[in-house]
């Protein structure tokens, strides 16, 4: 790979999901000023910035992903005051802000989408994708343009009354498709992005990006018409115009600051990705991938990925694998474990038992972020926090699961006792439950009702905890942070997989580049809870133990149970 390394190619970023880190005035929703007054702990953990899910105001359908005004704060979150108030503070404790960029849709309560809406002959008609009914049903329903299902809703397509047109909407019908063909809403987008750069936030990460080309024959969805459950997204992925779109962005508005860019994309292959992110192209920095993701989807298509079967190690190398080798030197991988949208590690990956948890959590820290690329740490990663089970569906907020109970269970197609167990396993409210601070009501999220259930663990499992104890998760991913602020082969280095077909333990090099030439890295990962025999043929007497996650050293080639060590020695 080319060892002439980018700035933005160096740093930690740290997730923070609002409604959930921190409340400041007891409404039981985390708030902005929250985040501000938790600026010292991230700076305690050595992260470099803070990617914000959205905060923009929101009727909060989709808990604020569905923008009614881009310019503005969500009341619950406080006031643009306070914004500006946690970006000064941020940047006194050298941490950079990364906001969510939500432009594939709006709001249906966004001003432009009010006006679109208000009549076939008014200028904003053309902000939104609007399609006549391709006839009618005998009882005079309108039939949609297409077969398409929305990830929230059973159709993408809602009639409007006043019109007597649909409308599109890929996900909730309170989040309308914005016209990326209307060369007016490119500008309206590009001058927003404009308005927030301006402001000082140091780049973007943003949502479901290549779905924002539609294919504008709007072919039917051949996984709908076989019976599939599911959405009908992939048939917006990667649309004909979209490196065009994104090529324009990069002209129009990223290349005349300084910042960091990711972009949320599935359904994307490594070729896709070297579209999207690589170095010669003019288009995003770095990428979210969700083919790792998939790795324990259920079997059946009709039922995505809900499922609680454990995922197979060998699947996983693959998946990384492959990414990790075909973006190196071309382009750049963004490396993560979870998300607001996806179950916590250390349950999905790791082991949430109290006699694995530590150990497997920082096991799964270690593997990803000595990996070529931008690692990312979601809010309470750090701790080891882990999925919840609750037994009332009431108890869930997200509108994924509703929506997919309902479609499911309500079609008889899986039971609601297993329904509620793929919910625990894979559910996004996993990661939405409230950051744990300490053991007091609420763990230190708020005092006041809480807008989502707490998971019962944090009387173990919170922040308080963790930085009394210098072996805990916490400790665990500062030094992570640490290593690879201090050798740059964790950024340069390229990557080499060791025994593919090994179900167990995921082992893999580093090669230094440039300034690290002649360095390796040799990192071994325990995935199971049994005692191993492992040799890789390298004498490690002289190597230098970069870090481990057991508290004694290693013995030998026996690896202990989810044991993580990283080697360092010369070629």
């Amino acid at each position: 790979m080319s060892v002439s390394t980018q700035w933005w190619q160096e740093p930690v970023i740290y997730q923070i999901y609002p409604r959930s880190f921190q409340d400041s005035n007891g409404d039981g929703v985390g708030d902005i000023p929250g985040i501000t007054t938790r600026m010292p702990y991230l700076a305690n953990l050595g992260i470099d910035a803070i990617w914000l899910s959205p905060v923009y105001k929101s009727p909060n359908d989709d808990n604020g992903y569905d923008i009614s005004d881009y310019r503005d704060i969500m009341d619950e979150f406080g006031t643009m005051a306070d914004f500006d108030e946690m970006l000064k503070v941020a940047t006194e404790h050298n941490i950079k802000i990364v906001m969510d960029l939500v432009v594939n849709h709006t709001s249906d309560e966004h001003e432009w989408f009010v006006q679109s809406r208000s009549s076939k002959d008014n200028p904003y008609r053309d902000y939104y994708i609007w399609k006549d009914a391709v006839g009618f049903e005998e009882d005079g329903t309108p039939i949609p343009p297409t077969n398409w299902v929305a990830a929230f809703s059973p159709s993408a397509w809602e009639w409007d009354e006043t019109t007597e047109q649909f409308y599109l909407h890929l996900f909730s019908k309170k989040q309308p498709d914005l016209n990326w063909e209307n060369p007016k809403v490119r500008e309206e987008v590009y001058d927003l992005m404009r308005f927030w750069l301006d402001k000082g936030v140091a780049g973007f990460r943003m949502d479901v990006i290549n779905l924002i080309s539609k294919d504008q024959s709007y072919p039917d969805d051949p996984a709908v018409a076989a019976g599939a459950k599911t959405d009908s997204l992939v048939m917006a992925a990667n649309g004909p115009r979209v490196h065009e779109f994104l090529n324009e962005m990069y002209r129009e508005v990223l290349s005349h600051y300084p910042i960091i860019t990711v972009g949320e994309t599935p359904f994307v292959t490594t070729a896709d990705g070297l579209l999207y992110t690589g170095f010669d192209r003019d288009e995003l920095q770095t990428l979210f991938q969700f083919e790792h993701m998939g790795v324990d989807s259920n079997p059946d298509a009709k039922l995505g990925k809900w499922n609680d079967t454990r995922f197979e190690l060998v699947d996983l190398k693959r998946i990384l694998s492959k990414w990790q080798d075909d973006l190196s030197g071309k382009a750049w991988n963004a490396l993560y474990w979870n998300n607001h949208d996806q179950p916590r590690a250390v349950s999905r990956f790791g082991s949430d038992s109290p006699e694995h948890r530590v150990r497997s959590a920082k096991m799964l820290g270690t593997t990803l972020h000595f990996m070529q690329g931008t690692p990312y740490i979601y809010q309470g990663e750090e701790l080891g926090m882990t999925n919840v089970f609750f037994d009332d569906i009431k108890d869930y907020n997200d509108l994924e699961i509703h929506d997919s109970y309902e479609k499911l269970v309500g079609s008889g197609a899986v039971s609601h006792d297993d329904m509620m167990r793929y919910i625990s396993a894979s559910g996004r409210d996993n990661a939405r439950t409230p950051m744990q601070w300490d053991t007091t009501e609420n763990a230190g999220f708020t005092t006041g009702s809480p807008w989502l259930k707490l998971n019962p663990r944090y009387t173990e499992i919170n922040a308080k905890e963790a930085l009394a104890d210098e072996n805990s998760v916490f400790y665990h991913y500062k030094k992570l942070i640490e290593l690879r602020h201090a050798h740059p082969i964790v950024v340069n280095g390229t990557y080499k997989l060791l025994d593919a077909d090994d179900n167990q333990v995921y082992a893999y090099l580093r090669y230094g580049q440039g300034e690290s030439e002649g360095q390796v890295l040799l990192v071994i990962s325990n995935f199971t809870d049994a005692e191993l025999e492992r040799d890789y043929g390298y004498d490690l007497t002289e190597a230098q133990l970069l870090i481990s996650n057991y508290e004694d050293a290693p013995a030998g080639n026996t690896l202990r149970p989810y044991e993580s060590v990283v080697f360092a020695f010369k070629a």
